[in-house]
């Protein structure tokens, strides 16, 4: 279905459309480029902090800290997200944006576990939690942004861009934290180098602020205005009426939450504690499949506005279901002859399943809502899968491997959230080519196309 006459004449120019793509996804970078911070020096930083023995133990401790701080993130969709509805996307994503890469700032200057014992630990933990606050409306106030000012027709192109910066700001996280650990080497990195991948945050934030406050809102969002349809109390709407989307939402994002976190923040710490992989191999290989999943893509995301979402959703759910027991043997099968190769491939495995749902997420999980509830159905749907299944995912599996010896877990955990997401992915309504105006919610769409298939036959 496309969009009607109407909604063609008030697309935004293309130029404001790459301003907003490009404001939005700068947001989401800087979130990522904390996550691929944390997740590429967890030893050092469970030392700095936690004064932990070993480095199995520094990562576990830093992991926790990852799992804790996960738990304010629906506290902050819950705020975030209906305020988004009330006052407008562009003024919460501007002071989201602060929030995330100030906290993430001050960390770089916090003093260490050797310096004043245990309250290093402590304000670390409330810095993440801040962030982790400020993260719960971010990614779903950032996707609605995008969504809503891309063309029906094209809303898979454009969306794609906002996970494309996720990548970017994994890759220069864990770039910076790679390119500091080759200058300086492992004790200058445990003294004051890991210091410096966090001070670069501030920086990005700034650049990030100044692109957010050169846009205006949405163009859906301004209509509302407009027309005076902004709810007056979108959180009791959303809750009264659309429910049964948030529930359908946090169904589908298991998968991509317990894969994005097992790749980006743990599978480098896999590659080296439990395979046995030491030096740079694990890290530079990690590098290169993100590499590879950003020349992909966007052409995904393009592809899924001709073919639709839920074709793509449905081959990331297999591959999930399928390869995560082949990759992870691979990967362990590769150390006994040091096979950098073969570990590549293992890591492929899981990649190509993960860029798949990547590609098309920012896409689809907007359409679930309608305009005045989008913004908060989107954000507490999301980071409550978050904070469930994503957030804990490196520590549980990591535990896991630890207790059992059994270094299957991560490929079970998986495969588990595959099989979660199975169903909700097969009910999802195809939204592709449908305007956002005319979105009621996912229940009412998936009747309407019932009743159109039963016309019709």
């Amino acid at each position: 279905m496309s969009s009607n006459a109407a909604d063609t004449v008030r697309e935004a120019p293309p130029e404001e459309i790459r301003k907003a793509v490009a404001g939005a996804a700068m947001g989401n970078c800087i979130e990522w480029y904390d996550f691929g911070v944390f997740g590429f020096m967890p030893a050092i930083l469970g030392q700095v902090f936690f004064n932990a023995s070993s480095t199995s133990e520094g990562a576990l401790a830093t992991f926790a800290v990852l799992a804790i701080t996960f738990i304010v993130r629906p506290f902050g969709s819950f705020v975030f997200g209906p305020l988004g509805d009330k006052i407008g996307r562009q003024k919460v994503l501007a002071l989201t944006i602060i929030l995330m890469s100030g906290s993430t700032f001050v960390i770089g200057l916090l003093p260490s576990y050797a310096t004043i014992g245990p309250g290093a630990a402590v304000i670390l933990i409330l810095l993440r939690t801040v962030q982790g606050f400020s993260a719960g409306g971010e990614y779903g106030g950032a996707a609605t942004f995008i969504a809503e000012y891309a063309p029906a027709r094209k809303r898979g192109f454009w969306g794609s861009w906002l996970e494309f910066g996720t990548l970017v700001g994994f890759a220069m996280g864990a770039g910076f934290v790679t390119l500091f650990t080759i200058a300086l080497g492992d004790d200058a990195m445990r003294e004051w180098g890991w210091r410096l991948p966090f001070l670069i945050a501030g920086p990005l934030g700034l650049i990030g602020l100044y692109l957010r406050n050169k846009l205006e809102d949405t163009p859906l969002f301004q209509e509302l205005e407009q027309k005076k349809q902004v709810e007056k109390s979108p959180l009791k709407t959303l809750l009264k009426k659309h429910w049964s989307s948030i529930l359908h939402l946090i169904g589908i994002v298991v998968m991509l939450n317990v894969a994005d976190y097992i790749v980006i923040t743990y599978l480098e710490t896999y590659l080296k504690d439990v395979v046995g992989f030491s030096g740079n191999a694990p890290l530079l290989i990690i590098l290169g499949t993100i590499l590879f999943m950003l020349i992909v893509i966007v052409p995904v995301g393009s592809f899924s506005d001709k073919i639709g979402r839920k074709p793509i959703l449905i081959a990331s759910c297999a591959g999930f279901l399928v390869l995560p027991i082949p990759a992870f043997s691979i990967m362990e099968a590769s150390k006994d002859d040091r096979n950098v190769l073969q570990l590549a491939l293992g890591v492929a495995m899981i990649a190509i399943p993960l860029v798949l749902i990547l590609a098309v997420l920012a896409a689809t999980l907007p359409a679930m809502f309608p305009t005045p509830e989008r913004y908060g159905g989107f954000s507490i749907g999301y980071s409550v899968s978050t904070a469930l299944f994503g957030g804990t995912a490196s520590y549980i599996v990591s535990s896991l491997v630890d207790s059992t010896g059994n270094n299957l877990w991560p490929a079970y955990y998986l495969m588990g959230a595959a099989a979660i997401a199975a169903i909700p992915i097969l009910l999802l309504p195809e939204t592709s080519g449908i305007s956002l105006r005319r979105v009621v919610s996912s229940r009412v769409i998936r009747r309407r196309q019932a009743l159109t298939s039963a016309h019709e036959s």
